[in-house]
Order: C-alpha cells, then structure tokens, then sequence
C-alpha cells in the first residue's frame, strides 16, 4: 500500500460512522399497516433492518431482502416515501428510509412466514393506533410516510420523526 492509500484509509477510519435501515410499508385493502414484533427489543417495527453497505447493498436493496428474510415475501418496492436522520444518545446517529411496499392481497398476509429467530408476531394496524406500536421517531415516520402517499407530495425528509422539508 502506498502512502497515500494508508493515509486515505486512517482519514476514512477517522470519520463519524452512521447507521443505516431501511423499511417497507404494506398495507392491507382497508389501509392498515403491516407491524412486526421483534424479540430483541420492546415495540413493533415495519418489515426491515440494517443496511449492508460494506456489501455495497442500496438501502432499497436492504428493504427487499429484509423482507424477504423477516416475512418469507419478495416484493418489488414503490417509490421512497420518507427519510429520517435519527441521533440519540445511546448509540450513533441513524438515517433510516421507508418505501411504499403497496397494498397487499389477503393472499399475500396468508403467505406471511416470520423469521423465528428475530420475530413474535405481526399484525394490521391502522392509522391510529401507529404510536401506540411504534415509540419515539418510528411512529412519526410512519404517520409521515402515510401521508406522503395519501396527499401524493415528495419523499418526507424528517429528523427524529418530525419533518423538516
């Protein structure tokens, strides 16, 4: 390695790291949202997880395979609805991404099939009753990811659940 190859790669280890997630928001015919229960931590989540960008995988990419992998369903994604930079203190800031995963069929929820190893359960839960699932900024987003698809507006750019733009 040259010089100037170690020195770009102390720089590139020197700088801040972000963690990145990304999501997918089905809903049912009578607009519910499909919510997951995972075991590793208190509340419900939407169908998603981690970004693997050491393995150059796209955040849509992410919201796919996450899916597949959680709810045993492979779906093509609709378009991004909403963005959200997270920062707390008990970990490092996070940018999460949610895409319109549709309307599902009831044949669809029929093929649900959890990942045992990380989920309880799932249900439909309608608008309402979002943050009494989702704590802190994920129930925001997904209540700013609602709405962005039912008025038709941009891609909801949030920080801690409340947008900004």
């Amino acid at each position: 390695m040259t010089t100037a190859e170690t020195d770009f790669a102390a720089y590139i280890a020197s700088l801040p790291r972000v963690l990145a997630g990304a999501a997918a928001l089905f809903r049912d015919a009578e607009g519910r949202v499909l919510l997951v229960e995972p075991s590793y931590r208190e509340g419900w989540a939407l169908p998603g997880g981690t970004i693997e960008s050491d393995e150059g995988e796209t955040p849509r990419q992410a919201a796919r395979r996450e899916t597949l992998e959680e709810i045993g369903l492979d779906l093509p994604l609709g378009r991004l609805l909403a963005v959200d930079w997270v920062h707390g203190t008990n970990r490092p800031p996070l940018v999460a991404y949610v895409y319109d995963g549709g309307v599902l069929p009831e044949e669809d929820f029929a093929a649900i099939r959890l990942q045992e190893a990380e989920l309880l359960s799932w249900r439909l839960v309608p608008r309402e009753e979002i943050t009494d699932y989702l704590l802190g900024s994920l129930g925001h987003r997904v209540l700013a990811a609602l709405d962005a698809l039912a008025d038709g507006s941009a891609t909801a750019e949030l920080e801690n659940g409340h947008r900004v733009a």
